[in-house]
């Protein structure tokens, strides 16, 4: 089978295209003016060690995306392979904290428990992405737990085969 090429305008094409990448998956918390909000988002990597930063980008259309923008402090959740439920919850409905045995960071934002690693940051810059905003966060602390990570790959949620 030969490569199959297309119009990076084609939205549709483009989104498959950028499905074949395997991602992890977070989950954003901070607070907002109505509270506790999160987002699910699998746009996160490492920029620097030294100082140390990280970045996800949101999408300009989210009703959460204003809270995100204007977060002078927010943390980034990596999620484990049996966390696919927190997963739907956050990116279904941002608010939606009910049920949840969440602590706060020191920094008084809203913790979710179990995930493999937990990045809290401070907002340090913004940058324009087109649809969705670049935002870099200088970590603050970083924790972190022995796991099996939750994935996003083509449209699908699942989680790591060992091939040893």
């Amino acid at each position: 089978m030969g490569d199959i090429t297309s119009d990076p305008a084609s939205g549709r094409d483009f989104r498959a295209a950028l499905g074949r990448y395997a991602t992890g998956v977070t989950v954003v918390t901070a607070l907002g003016p109505q509270g506790p909000v999160g987002i699910t988002a699998n746009s996160f990597t490492s920029v620097s060690i030294d100082p140390p930063l990280v970045l996800w980008c949101p999408a300009r259309s989210s009703a959460r995306f204003q809270a995100f923008a204007e977060a002078p402090f927010y943390a980034i959740h990596v999620l484990a392979a049996d966390q696919i439920e927190l997963c739907r919850r956050f990116a279904r409905a941002g608010g939606d904290f009910d049920g949840l045995d969440t602590g706060t960071t020191p920094d008084g934002l809203p913790l979710l428990p179990g995930c493999l690693a937990r990045f809290d940051c401070a907002a340090h810059a913004a940058h324009d992405g087109g649809d969705h905003a670049i935002l870099v966060g200088r970590v603050l602390r970083a924790a972190l737990r022995p796991g099996e990570p939750l994935l996003f790959w083509g449209g699908r949620y699942g989680d790591f085969l060992h091939h040893d």
